[in-house]
């Protein structure tokens, strides 16, 4: 298996995310690449504004929701779509603290041809682990 990557699953009438990587910031990178994909080819965007996240929860799986919350909140608010994302994560004693670049540009209906929006993370499938082969995957269903 090739790493880091991203993919969808099917769930009802909503979309599944996931991200996989060797480290948690690679799966975060990745569950974020495929959120874009849902909409749009990460590929024809621009990463030319960059946008700065910063995300802090008791655990990965909360922290998980909060990032993919913040995500589609910028993408809402100041009408963009990010093709590449740079996530750092750190853990103390309170929690998990992520600081994240969110690159992309303004929506541009013709060249991204979006495909539905994605109105929210859900508590839905959401989880974050560390498999046996020491993998690191990060999932969520989308309301789109």
């Amino acid at each position: 298996m090739s790493l880091p990557r991203w993919e969808h699953f099917p769930h009802q009438s909503d979309v599944g995310v996931r991200g996989l990587g060797r480290s948690r910031d690679e799966a975060f990178e990745q569950v974020a690449l495929a959120l874009t994909a849902v909409i749009t080819d990460p590929a024809r965007i621009d990463g030319n504004q960059a946008v700065a996240i910063e995300c802090r929860a008791v655990d990965d799986d909360f922290l998980l929701f909060d990032f993919l919350s913040s995500i589609v909140f910028e993408m809402d608010t100041r009408r963009m779509v990010f093709g590449r994302f740079e996530v750092r994560t750190q853990e103390d004693a309170e929690g998990v603290a992520l600081h994240a670049t969110a690159c992309g540009e303004p929506v541009d209906v013709e060249r991204h041809r979006p495909a539905v929006e994605v109105k929210a993370a859900t508590w839905s499938g959401l989880r974050v682990r560390v498999g046996e082969d020491g993998v690191w995957v990060a999932e969520c269903v989308l309301d789109v």
